[in-house]
Parts: C-alpha cells; sequence; structure tokens
C-alpha cells in the first residue's frame, strides 16, 4: 500500500463526464489499496469569469475580497468530484483550505504556504476515506481566505504531498508526461521517463508550461517525487493493471541520484514574449548598476538575462538586458525618468525577442556543449544577442522569427530527436 496524492487541473475536471473519468482513476488507486488525497483546480474558465467579475465590479478592488471570488471554483470542483465517487462506492469528504487548514502569508492573491495541517485527514485515511482538497487556496494568519496565485493548485498539491509524506505527487494534465521540447513544434520531440529536479525547474521557468515553477521549488526543497501524467488516459487501461507504486507511467521528477544515466542535454525550452533594453554611454562607476536596477525592481519590472559591455576608453559601459515584452513600456518609462541620474547616451529597445535554453545536468561534466549551440545557430544564419548560462542551462536571446528553426535544429543536433532513456 502507498500513499498519493493525485492532482487534477481545470481541464481534467471541465465538466461532469470528465469528473466522472477522475473518479474512475481515483478509484483504480482505491481499488488498489492505496490511501488517496486528491487536490483539484477550477473547472476550465471558471477562474478567469470569477476574475472577470471583480474587474467588473470595481478596477481597484480589495485583494481580500478578490480572493474570496475567485477561490470560489474550487469549491465547486471539490464538492461535486466528493459526489462523483460516492456515487461509484468510494467513500469520499471534500476539503476547503481553510478546513485542511492550508496556512499561508496574507499577500492576498499570491500567498505563500507556510504550513498545512494534516491531522484531520489523517483520521480520514483512517476510516478508508478519501479527501478531496480544494487547490489554490488557503487561509492566512489573521483568519481571511487567501489564493496562491495563477497555477497554484500544483503548489497546493505538493504542500499537501510534503504534511502527508506521501510516496509520490501525480500530476495529472492534458499532456502525458514531461517531452525534450514542444512536440507542437517539433515532432520528433521525445517524452522523458525520469527528469531530474534542477532540469524541470529550469524548462519550468524558462518556458515549458508542464508544471508551476512554484511546486517544482516546493517538491525539490521537500523531496516530494512528482510524477507527470495525462488524465485522459482509460482509467481502466490494461497498462494500469497490477503497477506497483513505483511504476512510471507519464514523467517522474526526482532527485538525480534516481536517474542511472544522464543526458548531455535533456531538454529545449523557449519562451518568444522577450524584449530587450540597452542602455548606451553609461558613466563606469560604482553603484550605477543599481541606479538602473533599483528603480525597475520598484516598479515590480523582472528583469532577466544582463550583459555588461567596457568601452574602449574604460570610462562608459553599454548594459543589455531583457524583460517580457508585457513590461516593455513600462521598463523605458522608468529608466526614461532616471535619465538625469543615471547620465547615458541613448536608450535602444527591441520587442518581439525570443530566449530559447538549453538544459542538462550532464553539462556539469561535458566541455563543449556551449560552442556546439552557438555553431548550430550559426550554421542557420540565426544571430545571438544576449547569452546567459547556469551550471545546467544556456540561454540565448534570437530574434522572434527564428524560433522555430533554432529549436529543431538544436534539438538534432543535442541526439534529442531519438529516443531517450531518462
Amino acid at each position: 500500500m502507498a500513499r498519493l496524492v493525485m492532482k487534477f487541473g481545470g481541464t481534467s475536471v471541465g465538466d461532469i463526464d470528465r469528473i466522472r473519468n477522475v473518479a474512475a482513476h481515483v478509484q483504480r488507486e482505491v481499488d488498489a489499496g492505496h490511501q488517496v488525497a486528491v487536490v483539484v483546480s477550477a473547472m476550465s474558465g471558471e477562474t478567469n469569469r470569477l476574475v472577470g467579475l471583480t474587474r467588473d465590479v470595481a478596477r481597484l478592488h480589495d485583494a481580500r475580497e478578490y480572493d474570496v471570488v475567485v477561490s470560489a471554483g474550487e469549491q465547486v470542483s471539490v464538492g461535486l468530484l466528493a459526489m462523483a465517487l460516492q456515487d461509484v462506492g468510494v467513500a469520499a469528504r471534500s476539503w476547503l483550505g481553510w478546513q485542511i487548514a492550508m496556512k499561508t502569508s496574507d499577500v492576498h492573491g499570491a500567498a505563500r504556504i507556510e504550513d498545512v495541517d494534516v491531522a484531520a485527514m489523517e483520521e480520514q485515511f483512517g476510516e478508508g476515506r478519501v479527501a478531496v482538497i480544494a487547490g489554490f487556496q488557503g487561509i492566512s494568519g489573521n483568519g481571511r481566505i487567501t489564493t496562491l496565485g495563477r497555477g497554484g493548485s500544483d503548489t497546493s498539491a505538493v504542500a499537501v504531498a510534503a504534511a502527508l509524506k506521501a510516496d509520490r505527487c501525480d500530476i495529472y494534465t492534458d499532456v502525458d508526461g514531461v517531452y525534450t521540447t514542444d512536440p507542437r513544434m517539433v515532432p520528433a520531440a521525445q517524452k522523458m521517463n525520469r527528469i531530474s529536479y534542477e532540469e524541470m525547474l529550469e524548462m519550468a521557468s524558462l518556458g515549458a508550461k508542464v508544471l508551476q515553477t512554484r511546486s517544482v521549488e516546493l517538491a525539490m526543497s521537500h523531496n516530494v517525487r512528482l510524477q507527470v501524467r495525462s488524465s485522459f488516459d482509460a482509467p481502466d487501461d490494461a497498462k494500469f493493471k497490477n503497477m506497483a507504486p513505483d511504476d512510471i507511467v507519464g514523467t517522474l521528477i526526482c532527485d538525480e541520484d534516481e536517474i542511472m544515466e544522464h543526458e548531455i542535454v535533456s531538454g529545449i525550452a523557449y519562451a518568444r514574449n522577450e524584449a530587450k533594453l540597452t542602455l548606451l554611454g553609461v558613466p563606469d562607476r560604482p553603484g550605477i548598476a543599481a541606479q538602473i536596477f533599483g528603480p525597475l525592481a520598484d516598479a515590480a519590472v523582472n528583469v532577466d538575462m544582463i550583459v555588461q559591455n567596457m568601452s574602449p576608453d574604460g570610462k562608459t559601459t553599454d548594459v543589455t538586458f531583457t524583460v517580457s515584452q508585457d513590461e516593455l513600456e513600462r521598463a523605458v518609462k522608468v529608466v526614461e525618468a532616471e535619465k538625469v541620474g543615471l547620465d547615458y547616451s541613448q536608450l535602444q529597445s527591441a520587442p518581439e525577442m525570443a530566449k530559447i535554453s538549453i538544459v542538462g545536468v550532464g553539462m556539469r561534466s561535458h566541455a563543449g556543449v556551449a560552442q556546439k549551440m552557438f555553431k548550430v545557430l550559426a550554421d542557420q544564419g540565426i544571430n545571438i544577442h544576449v547569452i546567459s548560462t547556469s551550471e545546467i542551462k544556456i540561454s540565448v536571446l534570437i530574434d522572434a522569427d527564428y524560433v522555430e528553426p533554432a529549436v529543431r535544429a538544436l534539438h538534432a543536433a543535442y541526439g534529442l530527436d531519438e529516443e531517450v532513456a531518462g
């Protein structure tokens, strides 16, 4: 017997038929003798509808009341799923965030989980009941309902799994695992059997949308084994018969020590919504970087890649950095407002950029990985504007028009078109 947390997103509970399908998946695990907690999101499109209602009432609204409204979608989902489980003979009850309790900070709309009290759920497990838990929501120290930010149900599921000391947390979604890159762009993309926390964290933060970044961070810090799998597999498929808890159906995200042999490059991520700003002729003096990026931080502009180039005379420097395209206009206004203090000669901006990243823990022990990336892009006639590296990833900024040929060429160059072992 294992203890499992199963998480289902909005598309998985998008209508009554899909909720019944989820109930069948849960019933399969219960029939196998496992203790099960289920975390669900609001039905597909429901959170957007609720957010729209808050904006229609007041553009500047009380964030505490906003959380009361937008958390309502999960309340519907957990109630319906608990009913569906009871209808097929599975003992179940629903739990809202305040009932668990999912204790959070009081930053409404983007709360952080501080503690999960699972004592009552432990008692329910002893009575053979499935716990059906509302994702995305919690309760602050002063007793107000909070929400964790968009995609927060993944984080809820990992937090519950950590608190319950679950054997595994299965994230059911509309894809059957984590692929080496977007299979819609590269048909030869391969599903990975296993990927390390660090690699998945890089992939998620660099544009891969399978998992929310915060959920991967939490899983890594608490060593929660995650599995990404499809909710649209037939629950009674023969491949699920006689499965052991450690058998992998989708992609397992785990400690890198569990992976026998690492690929040099495990995957390729991309993000199209990038923009570049360059300040020319910035005086080279101590504190100038703080003068540039301090006001941007105060304006809540998230800066990603940063490159600084010294002029030949050593008196001035050029500073290039990237922001999301959505924040370009705001970033330009902030920098222009600081022109007198910064004393730069010219500000250049370029929208419609893209970031391409190769990720792999195998880079730590292999030379020439970056050189191959740069050569592949050069052979495709693709110019690199900015380069950023970490121990297990290399990112480059290119013109957005070249995303597809860049990803396809790199995917082939690093041998990812071939079946990967994971």
